[in-house]
């Protein structure tokens, strides 16, 4: 790859997409996230007989709709779902054998998990709700859920990029939000500080302390360092180095 816009944000990619192993299959992946996410679901279909899509954020055009708006509107979290209720985007009606996959893309998103010292999975939720972006007072960006975990509470969050700057309300902390550009546009997400500051207070007005943090992902800033490095030292196969890449 040449050391263009695109071979940026293509190794970008490539550093979060690690689980497979053949090198055309992962760059033919991250090509398609980055440059047209519908096409990424119709081939899926097209080459897996019976399955079916549905798109979510950039991928989701013009609506953008979030991750968790969509899940929720095909029933992902009801224990028992009416397969026929479903209408994907893409491919055939969605059965119980294949069931549907969700496609999508977005400027940035990580993974902020903070486990509280509790097993009440009600208290975890009344946290969880009140983080959450689409709660009076939540935090922008924030898609969270409440989840057991090893004997204690996960409170799992999706940290996803928001279009401009900061909130100016001193309500979402002191700490700099994380801020970068797209095309022209800006964006910035919510530091995993104020996250587990917010969390930790919460928990604490119920007398339970907080046992630590787990991130998933990197920083737009530090994505943008490891893909300016694989490219100057040409590192074609990037995601085997990541053993040595702490997230």
């Amino acid at each position: 790859m040449s050391c263009s816009a695109l071979g940026r944000r293509l190794v970008a990619c490539l550093l979060n997409i690690s689980e497979a192993r053949r090198r055309d299959l992962v760059e033919t992946v991250a090509r398609a996230a980055i440059t047209d996410t519908h096409a990424l679901a119709t081939a899926l279909t097209e080459r897996v007989a019976g399955t079916s899509a549905f798109l979510f954020g950039w991928a989701d055009s013009p609506q953008r709709r979030g991750l968790a708006q969509r899940r929720k509107e095909i029933g992902w979290f009801k224990k028992v779902k009416d397969m026929s209720s479903i209408q994907p985007d893409v491919g055939p009606q969605a059965t119980r054998r294949y069931g549907i996959t969700g496609v999508g893309a977005c400027p940035y998103v990580m993974n902020c998990n903070v486990t509280i010292d509790t097993q009440d999975l009600a208290l975890g939720r009344i946290v969880a709700l009140a983080i959450r972006e689409s709660s009076s007072g939540g935090i922008p960006g924030v898609q969270v859920m409440a989840l057991p975990h090893e004997g204690v509470m996960e409170i799992a969050c999706n940290v996803e990029s928001v279009q401009g700057g900061p909130p100016s309300s001193s309500s979402y902390g002191q700490e700099q939000w994380p801020s970068f550009a797209i095309g022209g546009q800006n964006f910035c997400h919510a530091p995993a500080s104020l996250i587990t500051e917010r969390v930790a207070e919460l928990a604490r007005h119920h007398g339970v302390a907080i046992k630590g943090t787990a991130l998933v992902g990197f920083t737009p800033r530090e994505c943008r360092r490891l893909a300016e490095r694989a490219l100057s030292n040409g590192i074609g196969e990037f995601w085997k180095e990541l053993q040595r890449v702490h997230m």
